[in-house]
């Protein structure tokens, strides 16, 4: 059984545009995993997905 390996990724995410730049990253194959505050406040959104061989 193989396992899936994956890649990883931040972004800053600007409040008047977090749905845009989601999209943007999703149409990519990046899958939205959280959204946590960053360490100056900002909303900072951790994405995945699965590693090409």
């Amino acid at each position: 059984m193989a396992t899936t390996k994956w890649e990883y990724i931040t972004t800053p995410l600007l409040i008047h545009n977090t749905t845009a730049i989601l999209n943007t990253w999703g149409s990519e194959g990046w899958e939205l995993v959280q959204i946590v505050t960053g360490p100056e406040g900002g909303l900072v959104a951790y994405l995945k997905r699965p590693l090409a061989d």
